[in-house]
């Protein structure tokens, strides 16, 4: 069977599966959906829990959007906004999370025509450096540090997408304010709970890292808080949009990218292609989300390769560095518990993988790198496949769209 994967923002490669080794091709579920704007629109004129978009803008509003590692369309969404409310009236506040500031391309992916007309009123968190206030302390234990905006504003839009998450158990919602616009070491916090059980993909209920999150949003009280959530489909169209109070809106969204990105698989591969489309591509420690769903498909002592362009290098020096020094995982989790650095949980959790199975990785990378880290370099999937094949002839192989979100379950 001859396919084709994107590579990048606009590179295709071309991968043939022998049908005889091919168990299925995994992508989102098809479901239905309708022009992007009509899709937002009958969102936002069905807002849930009595809070609608055009009451918020009465006042100043902070607007929070995602950055440019999240395929959440929201150009699109302040193109329909700027039509019922005077976005004038708002501040626009980029939820960074840990991560680096936006470049110009990502700039222009997230604002599109909007961006000369909103520029003035966008502003970058910076985990490192933006003022933060203090909220309290999660049931965690959590110290909760919010970028100053977010504490000084009454009226809070968020604009993000939901689909499944390693850890937190979804994107969306929540997630905007924690990670998204909260300082460095509530983030680090945070995210050692990925280190705890209960704390993985479609799981909200018990999840550490979850509860975490709520606390947080919890800790704003008084304030009104609207979320526009959107789940996309297998193409990237949107297929609905939630709107209203945080919470209720992410509970609903959350139903909805279950249908779209709970895949069920005939059965478990000897093989595992899994894709890390752009701009979920931006770098490997980005890119971990596309293995760690894909292990759901791997058989023990499998191959999975990783295609993804990694167009911004490795990721955070600290999740490298781990990643070398990587032995047991067992161990290295019990050792990172108590002295845990954003990261480490990543790390550990490619050490897993590792340990049932070979890596290989199809990237812009340098080949060195990735062979110290267990990663085994590749120019490409077809090169990667025809070595898996040769040592075994006879493996199964499972291809895995979307392998950043799609979460794949044995039916």
């Amino acid at each position: 069977m001859r396919l084709e994967i994107p590579f990048g923002k606009e590179e295709v490669q071309h991968l043939e599966v022998p049908k005889r080794n091919l168990i299925q091709v995994v992508r989102p579920n098809d479901v239905s959906f309708d022009e992007d704007a009509k899709a937002i629109n009958q969102g936002l004129d069905r807002p849930l829990g009595g809070e609608s978009v055009e009451s918020l803008f009465e006042g100043e509003v902070l607007v929070i959007v995602n950055d440019g590692t999240r395929p959440t369309p929201t150009a699109t969404v302040l193109q329909e906004l700027d039509k019922r409310v005077d976005l004038e009236k708002a501040q626009f506040l980029v939820a960074t999370g840990a991560h680096r500031a936006p470049t110009e391309e990502e700039f222009s992916l997230i604002f599109g025509k909007m961006l000369g007309r909103l520029r003035p009123r966008v502003h970058v968190h910076d985990s490192h450096r933006s003022k933060t206030e203090y909220l309290g302390r999660s049931r965690h234990g959590t110290e909760i540090w919010v970028n100053e905006m977010v504490k000084r504003f009454d009226r809070i839009l968020i604009i993000t997408s939901v689909e499944p998450h390693y850890f937190a158990g979804y994107t969306g919602g929540r997630k905007s304010i924690l990670p998204g616009v909260c300082a460095y070491s509530t983030i680090e916090d945070n995210h050692s709970l990925a280190m705890k059980p209960g704390s993985k993909v479609l799981a909200l209920e018990g999840n550490p890292v979850h509860e975490d999150m709520v606390d947080c949003a919890k800790e704003l009280k008084g304030k009104r808080i609207v979320g526009i959530q959107v789940v996309l489909d297998r193409n990237q169209m949107v297929h609905k949009v939630a709107v209203g109070e945080l919470h209720a809106s992410f509970e609903r969204a959350v139903r909805w990218a279950n249908k779209v990105y709970v895949v069920p698989i005939k059965r478990k591969a000897d093989v595992v292609i899994t894709i890390a489309p752009y701009p979920m591509d931006v770098d490997l420690y980005q890119s971990q989300k596309a293995m760690e769903n894909a292990k759901y498909a791997l058989n023990d002592g499998g191959t999975l390769i990783l295609v993804s362009k990694c167009r911004h290098g490795i990721g955070e020096g600290p999740f490298y560095e781990a990643l070398k020094s990587m032995g047991d995982p067992t161990k290295a989790q019990r050792d990172m518990e108590t002295e845990y650095r954003l990261g480490d949980h990543k790390a550990v959790r490619m050490a897993e993988i590792a340990k049932r199975s070979r890596i290989c990785g199809v990237t812009s990378l340098d080949p060195t790198d990735l062979e110290q880290i267990n990663i085994h370099p590749y120019a490409s999937a077809q090169a990667a496949l025809d070595d898996a094949l040769a040592r075994d002839p006879e493996a199964s192989v499972i291809v895995i769209y979307e392998g950043s979100v799609v979460v794949p379950k044995v039916s």
